[in-house]
């Protein structure tokens, strides 16, 4: 087996160029869905990685030297946050049979020069690792956009093991990333199948409608449930419910609570803080909607300053603002700043229902925001919005059910975690030849 050791740095312009993209017009973007999605800072994840879940769908001419392929390793060149949070990380194009990836103005493909000895995907982790990163940011102009260059990125000083080593290191690495990426579409399938059940039942009513033609069960829900239900539909403002069941604001179903930002000037609130203080920025890096740590912690003394103090694990939080949407189910007791709507789940819903409603009403929670510098959903419009509250058995078995899928779903987080801390422990130094690969490998497999 390949080990390694460490060899004499080299700049990375004597082996990649970086090219820039093409500047896509905007009058040719549009909402609806379509074949081509041109790639831009949103598609790239904190740490490095290719978010596919963020498409910008394109409806114009193409120049053909700008569609990517899969493969293709990207970086990002321009970052809107004031830490510069995706700058300069690297991501992997993906293989997709339903749409092409645009190379976009800002967005650096990474081509090896002719005759090179280096690997993309060893090149990826390389441009993960944390003194490429503060190289990256270091150099960075630009204070409220910050931004990157080909010749930046192309200035910084690496090792480049032989070509063996760079696929062998690439292997170990990958191998806990495809692993990763095997839970998230685990999990992404579970959230998927708990939103079916949800609409399924209290939604389309299928359960109900099923039984007034005169089946005697319904797949996922129990035999006495089902049995229970009525065989009619009766008005209400949300349109035809099942018999006996009603519609509530939400506001009388769940405790709506807001959040505070301490003074951040006062160490006693910050400093040794124990306990979880959520921002939306938090949010936007959730993989799933399942919060189980913040940046952020906070002492006794700074949750004490906030009205609504630490909000008990199973609160749903809606960001409210900056943006209208995030959505995530608190596994931690938490507090929360001033961005958030928090839904303690102390009446007839459980948090699992209250979570996929939300899910599901999203629209008429953002039509409902205003605000002239941006959205904003208040409580007070928040509140009044109605709710359908089913019988108490009929919320009890999907509870049952549901709960126990985001129990898995967690579970596959927090084996991710653990993967790639494993990752991130081993990258710097593999790529330093502080650890060999045989010795990675054996790491990997016990963590796996």
């Amino acid at each position: 087996m390949i080990s390694t050791m460490a060899y004499a740095p080299t700049k990375l312009g004597d082996f990649i160029d970086v090219k820039h993209g093409f500047a896509f017009k905007g009058e040719h973007f549009v909402d609806a869905p379509t074949t081509d999605v041109v790639v831009t800072p949103g598609n790239f994840a904190i740490g490095g990685g290719f978010q596919v879940d963020k498409a910008k769908y394109y409806n114009g001419p193409v120049p053909e030297e700008y569609i990517l392929q899969p493969g293709d390793l990207i970086v990002t060149m321009t970052d809107l946050s004031k830490a510069g949070d995706t700058l300069g990380y690297p991501a992997i194009v993906p293989e997709s049979s339903s749409v092409r990836y645009l190379h976009n103005q800002r967005i650096g493909l990474v081509r090896i020069k002719d005759r090179a000895e280096a690997d993309s995907r060893f090149l990826f982790y390389r441009l993960c690792a944390g003194d490429y990163r503060h190289h990256i940011l270091a150099t960075a102009s630009g204070s409220t956009v910050r931004h990157t260059s080909p010749g930046r990125i192309c200035e910084f000083e690496t090792e480049l093991p032989p070509l063996a080593e760079q696929r062998a290191i690439a292997g170990v690495l990958g191998a806990l990333d495809d692993k990763i990426e095997q839970n998230r579409r685990t999990a992404r399938a579970l959230e998927r199948l708990a939103r079916a059940i949800f609409r399924a039942w209290f939604v389309d009513f299928e359960p109900v409608k099923a039984k007034a033609a005169g089946a005697t069960a319904f797949p996922s829900m129990p035999k006495p449930i089902f049995d229970a239900l009525p065989t009619t539909l009766t008005d209400s403002e949300l349109g035809p419910i099942p018999e006996g069941w009603e519609v509530k604001p939400i506001g009388d179903a769940v405790s709506v609570k807001g959040g505070a930002t301490p003074s951040t000037k006062k160490p006693e609130y910050w400093d040794e803080g124990v306990h979880c203080w959520a921002t939306p920025k938090d949010m936007s890096r959730l993989a799933h909607p399942v919060l189980l740590d913040t940046e952020r912690h906070i002492t006794d003394e700074g949750v004490a300053c906030i009205s609504s103090g630490l909000l008990p694990s199973g609160t749903v939080l809606l960001s409210s603002r900056a943006p209208v949407g995030y959505l995530a189910l608190t596994a931690v007791p938490t507090a929360i700043n001033q961005g958030f709507i928090a839904m303690v789940c102390d009446g007839p819903l459980p948090s699992s229902y209250v979570l996929n409603w939300t899910h599901h009403v999203m629209d008429a929670i953002k039509a409902r925001a205003s605000g002239t510098t941006f959205p904003e959903i208040s409580k007070r419009n928040f509140r009044p919005m109605p709710v359908v509250v089913p019988t108490p058995e009929a919320v009890h078995a999907f509870a049952e059910i549901v709960d126990r899928l985001f129990d898995l779903i967690t579970a596959c987080i927090n084996e991710n975690n653990r993967l790639a801390d494993m990752r991130d422990y081993l990258l710097p130094k593999l790529l330093s030849g502080a650890v060999r690969v045989r010795d990675a490998e054996r790491l990997a497999e016990e963590v796996a």
